[in-house]
């Protein structure tokens, strides 16, 4: 016999039934349980980011640009769960109170506005892994660079998308706004026109921005010669090309403009590119010693890549000659500097050992 009473199977069961509903939001009071509800969504919410995070997190372990997308998308994702949760819960134990109406629109307005931010965040994520993913396979600049600009280009086309019916939807929770759906269907001719007329202009620059992305004719990176200006294209949008010149400037140029007027790409098919330099020396200058003094300086630099090394007189003109030298050089900005490296080398060694080749200076007159 044992020293104290055991308890009935029945009893415990009994026990266990009554704390599990007590534990339960059917339990609370009416108007407690829809935000009782709502705090547990909100805590599952979490839960399940933060778990999610740490799993993703440990399967792009090697991939540090493709975490910090994640990182970005944790925020809406949260959001997300949030919002569908909380019209879940309250759909099911406040459907007939007064406020749900109300607080029914703001969550859908929420929730649609979060699936939009989660979207563009995942659109960059698929842009980075993309590019993450080629970035080994593709050989060349080049190819990477073609690749990059269509991406880029395509990913902002859908962002647009994305916004758009974000915007729409939101629209179309709205009562009147549903009601105008058949006015503005019925005049939906007119409209068109309208706003073919008014965005003419932006719609132009949005396909010679689809048309520049596809057609290969400017990459990002790619060297060009527009406006009279060297410079960089740095970004291509939908409606617009940044171009970065030489001296930190930014030329804003109109996506028509690639497409109307003739520029240069100095990248176009190679990045290999020759130069010229001219001097305009005496007579006297020794031909044959500048071309050894230029193979030295050539030789001399890893900007030269080895293809152009020619020294020519090119014009005699009013007691002058005109002496062309032929450089080349991988890049826009490798052939600068060369040109400037060969300009000043060939001009001080004239200074120190042929001084008299060397024309005099405009309005300088020999002493008497």
């Amino acid at each position: 016999m044992l020293p104290y009473p055991v308890p009935s199977t029945t009893l415990v069961g009994d026990s266990l039934e009554e704390l599990a509903s007590a534990a339960t939001v059917e339990s609370l009071p009416e108007g407690v349980q829809p935000w009782a509800a709502v705090a547990i969504t909100l805590v599952a919410a979490l839960a399940i980011t933060l778990v999610l995070g740490r799993i993703v997190k440990r399967v792009l372990r090697g991939h540090p640009l493709l975490r910090s997308d994640v990182n970005r998308a944790r925020i809406p994702f949260l959001l997300v769960l949030s919002f569908a949760g909380c019209l879940i819960v309250l759909q099911a134990t406040a459907p007939e109170a007064p406020w749900h109406g109300a607080v029914d629109f703001l969550l859908l307005v929420g929730l649609i506005a979060s699936i939009a931010w989660l979207l563009t965040i995942l659109l960059h994520l698929v842009e980075s892994a993309l590019l993450a993913k080629y970035r080994k396979d593709l050989s060349g600049v080049r190819r990477m660079a073609k690749l990059r600009t269509q991406v880029t280009l395509l990913r902002r086309v859908a962002t647009a998308v994305v916004l758009t019916l974000s915007v729409a939807a939101v629209l179309l929770l709205i009562p009147q706004v549903r009601a105008l759906g058949a006015g503005i269907l019925a005049s939906a001719g007119l409209i068109s026109v309208v706003a073919g007329l008014a965005v003419q202009g932006t719609l132009s620059n949005v396909f010679a921005g689809l048309q520049i992305a596809f057609t290969d004719a400017i990459r990002v990176d790619d060297t060009v010669f527009v406006e009279q200006q060297r410079g960089t294209v740095e970004e291509i949008t939908l409606t617009y090309v940044v171009v970065a010149t030489w001296d930190g400037r930014r030329l804003i140029l109109p996506s028509t403009h690639f497409t109307t007027v003739p520029f240069e790409n100095w990248s176009r098919g190679s990045d290999n590119l020759s130069g010229v330099v001219t001097l305009e020396l005496n007579w006297t200058a020794p031909v044959e010693g500048i071309r050894r003094r230029v193979t030295q300086l050539l030789n001399s630099t890893e900007l030269w890549d080895g293809r152009e090394d020619s020294v020519s007189v090119s014009n005699v003109v009013g007691g002058l000659m005109s002496l062309s030298v032929v450089v080349s050089s991988r890049s826009a900005g490798d052939l600068v500097s060369l040109q400037n490296i060969v300009r000043e080398g060939v001009i001080g060694w004239l200074r120190e050992h042929q001084s008299d080749a060397l024309p005099e200076p405009i309005g300088h007159r020999p002493p008497a």
